[in-house]
């Protein structure tokens, strides 16, 4: 397969200005909005820091130890942009780079290590350890603009490119889907992030919500479909 799973998520998408993927942390009280342009310029720029900077071709392995975030929806589409195979949870494999949250630093063996502050704002972790990288100052510079070199032929953990861009959903076209189901696994990834956007969906991803509220924030956001 020559389609990355970002190459088909972005030709879904009719109007770059409407949002495609939403984060509710109800905890810290943060709602951040991507549009399918800033998406995918945080995607490409990701995908030209591996490409250039990093060295990933398709099919090297790229470990990705984050929790459900915006910043995580970018890595995993930028690592996907540029061929990469994701690696979550205890998956083996030999990554050239691993995505993690200053806690996990330590946990990884990568030739590269970048830290993700999980910040609405995208701003920078400070007075990290030498040789670690920051993800704003990591990817921040590199271009918005992406020309992938094809898809590697798996793209997270034993799912192959092929059957991730072939998962069948509920969801459909130009849907808005309010969810709170976890995406911090393989499975969950592919269910529940990847497949929504690739059937052409706009996701609202929401951490921490009650019935209530959940049922409040999909009215608010005019959802057309909720996931619990």
């Amino acid at each position: 397969m020559t389609d990355t799973v970002t190459g088909l998520v972005l030709a879904r998408i009719t109007d770059y200005a409407r949002p495609l993927f939403t984060f509710y942390d109800e905890a810290t009280g943060e709602r951040t909005e991507l549009s399918g342009a800033t998406l995918g310029n945080w995607a490409a720029k990701i995908a030209n820091y591996l490409r250039d900077e990093i060295g990933v071709a398709p099919g090297d392995a790229v470990r990705v130890d984050l929790p459900e975030h915006w910043q995580t929806a970018a890595v995993l589409l930028g690592a996907w942009w540029a061929g990469a195979h994701v690696l979550v949870g205890d998956s083996d494999g030999e990554p050239l780079v691993a995505f993690v949250t200053r806690d996990g630093v330590n946990a990884h063996d990568a030739d590269e290590i970048v830290v993700v502050p999980l910040d609405p704002f995208a701003m920078g972790a400070r007075d990290l350890p030498i040789g670690v990288n920051d993800f704003g100052d990591a990817v921040r510079t590199h271009g918005d603009q992406f020309r992938p070199s094809g898809a590697g032929p798996l793209a997270v953990d034993d799912r192959t490119t092929t059957s991730v861009a072939s998962t069948p959903t509920t969801v459909s076209d130009g849907q808005r889907v309010v969810s709170t189901r976890s995406w911090s696994t393989a499975d969950g990834i592919v269910e529940n992030f990847a497949a929504p956007l690739l059937a052409g969906a706009s996701l609202v991803w929401v951490r921490g919500a009650d019935d209530p509220r959940l049922a409040d924030l999909a009215s608010t956001e005019k959802a057309d479909v909720t996931l619990t």
